[in-house]
């Protein structure tokens, strides 16, 4: 299953790279709006590579923080986009916000399970 997470996750951050990187053109759009649209690709982010690297969750997110503004700063090189702070504070924190969900569920998962286990 690990490897499977994992496999999902990287085609993920490839896909939003891309997105990223890519013609403006060939980038999906939506209804939710700029911000919207950068929220639900980093909270996916953060959502996969915490499900799929649990066991270094901190480091992973830590990660994924610097890669995110090396993602932004690599857009004042990519013709037709641009680099802004506020795409890189919403992509930051929309993508912690993925570890924490993932982190939380995980606590309270173990949590049932030492209860379950008192239990019986």
């Amino acid at each position: 299953m690990t490897i499977i997470l994992r496999t999902f996750a990287w085609l993920l951050a490839a896909a939003v790279t891309f997105a990223t990187l890519g013609p403006a053109r060939l980038r999906p759009h939506s209804d939710l709006g700029q911000d919207g649209e950068h929220a639900l690709a980093f909270i996916l982010i953060g959502l996969a590579f915490g499900l799929a690297y649990k066991q270094n969750r901190l480091l992973t997110s830590i990660i994924a923080v610097v890669m995110i503004g090396v993602l932004e700063l690599l857009q004042l090189w990519a013709p037709g986009r641009h680099a802004r702070f506020e795409d890189f504070v919403v992509d930051a924190l929309t993508a912690c916000a993925g570890f924490a969900i993932v982190a939380g569920l995980d606590w309270a998962m173990q949590r049932l399970r030492a209860v379950r286990t008192s239990v019986t």
